[in-house]
């Protein structure tokens, strides 16, 4: 079942308890989004959902409420499956804020944070569980955690848990759980392993879609420059120049990528931050409360902060590498233009990567400008050209070092070899 669109009303018309609805009043919570509109009466009314929504639609508040009050009148515990340790934090950030007036217990757990510190807090019983896929499964088999308790689970930002090879540990956490449960699952998009999910462990759920699959938000103005590869970091410092006054959210599609593009920007007098998975996640932490405190006017980032990251006020997002998926291109630049802001996303196209600017435009169906490239000020095209020379000219020293120790490897060999060949000639004459 399918809901349509209805009209948007406000926070009290849609069942909220009182006490939620004092704490929405003093976060300023007014008018309730798209999602939470639809969502909220449904699930407070017990039903499975399925929502489709883009990030940053306000998606947490949509499920949260529901389980919260659910979790108040029948007790139990709610369980939330998330595919990032970001997300998992921010989404508890979310939780343990409107569950202050029922004296919420929650925890995080997932990778890369203290598991002592995690079985302890889960011996408590708390009333919400947010999770990654991997860590939950971790201690399920340890016999640290039941499901036994859950009778709400939610999995968010589905989709991304099956891209990057969540859906046995899903399956699994699913059929582990009480069959007599509530289940909500929102996801951006909605693949054919997604309905075969809900349609294997939810009940008749009702389907409820904001927009369409592939829509980017209305207010981001989009701009392309077709660039080759050696010049992309000359174009980055060009647009910085020009944005100084914007906090920008770089991607990179590697880890190494990343770090390097920070490194660069730094050299560029530049405030900067990498966030990637070769970062502990105290690092991790560290750099997202300096981007968004301002301590760091640009992060740089893989696709594990293309969703859950909820940083408000980026205005630029720049795609120093095009995603290998096209769908990845709306989750990134979601980053931007949210709570109604403007915000603009601009993205780095090499020649042989035009094919896949018009797989974007056909999900997004809209057309994407190329523009001129700009022209850096003479003093930073001479920096650039510096930095150039001394990178092919330790390129070169290295590949020198190593020829003449391969040189000194093969000539040490050689010499072994004769030595061991007379060797064996004596022994052999003897």
């Amino acid at each position: 079942m399918t809901q349509t669109t209805q009209s948007i009303g406000r926070f009290c018309d849609l069942g909220i308890e009182e006490n939620f609805l004092s704490v929405l009043t003093q976060g300023k919570f007014d008018i309730p989004t798209p999602i939470q509109n639809k969502v909220i009466p449904n699930a407070l009314a017990g039903k499975d959902v399925v929502g489709i929504a883009q990030t940053g639609t306000g998606k947490t508040l949509a499920f949260g409420i529901p389980m919260i009050q659910r979790i108040a009148l029948y007790n139990g515990q709610g369980l939330v499956i998330v595919p990032t340790r970001e997300l998992a934090i921010q989404v508890e950030r979310v939780l343990a804020y409107i569950g202050a007036p029922f004296k919420l217990r929650s925890v995080v757990v997932i990778g890369g944070a203290s598991r002592h510190s995690q079985i302890n807090a889960l011996k408590r019983n708390p009333h919400i569980v947010i999770a990654t896929p991997g860590r939950l499964i971790d201690l399920m088999d340890q016999g640290v955690y039941s499901l036994k308790r859950v009778n709400t689970i939610t999995l968010d930002e589905a989709d991304r848990m099956l891209d990057i090879g969540f859906l046995p540990q899903i399956k699994r956490i699913l059929q582990s759980a009480p069959k007599e449960r509530q289940t909500m699952l929102f996801s951006a998009t909605m693949p054919k392993s997604i309905s075969l999910l809900a349609s294997e462990f939810m009940k008749m759920p009702i389907r409820i879609e904001i927009t369409p699959q592939g829509t980017s938000a209305e207010n981001v103005k989009h701009e392309v420059f077709v660039v080759r590869k050696d010049n992309k970091m000359r174009l980055l410092d060009s647009i910085l120049q020009q944005y100084q006054k914007d906090t920008v959210l770089v991607f990179s599609r590697t880890k190494h990528g990343a770090k390097r593009i920070a490194n660069n920007i730094r050299n560029m007098d530049q405030t900067a931050i990498e966030i990637h998975s070769n970062r502990s996640q105290a690092q991790r932490k560290a750099a997202l409360d300096g981007f968004r405190q301002g301590k760091f006017r640009i992060m740089v980032a893989t696709d594990i902060a293309a969703r859950g990251i909820d940083v408000r006020h980026i205005s630029l997002v720049i795609n120093f590498d095009i995603p290998d998926n096209s769908e990845d291109y709306v989750h990134r630049i979601g980053r931007t233009g949210r709570a109604g802001s403007s915000g603009k996303a601009i993205s780095f196209v090499t020649p042989s990567q035009r094919a896949d600017i018009k797989k974007v435009e056909r999900l997004i169906r809209k057309s994407l400008p190329i523009l001129s490239l700009p022209v850096l000020p003479p003093e930073r095209e001479k920096q650039h050209r510096k930095e150039e020379q001394n990178s092919k000219k330790k390129k070169y020293s290295a590949w020198k070092s190593s020829r003449n120790h391969s040189y000194q490897s093969h000539g040490q060999k050689s010499s072994r070899n004769r030595s061991n060949s007379s060797n064996h000639k004596r022994r052999y004459t003897k």
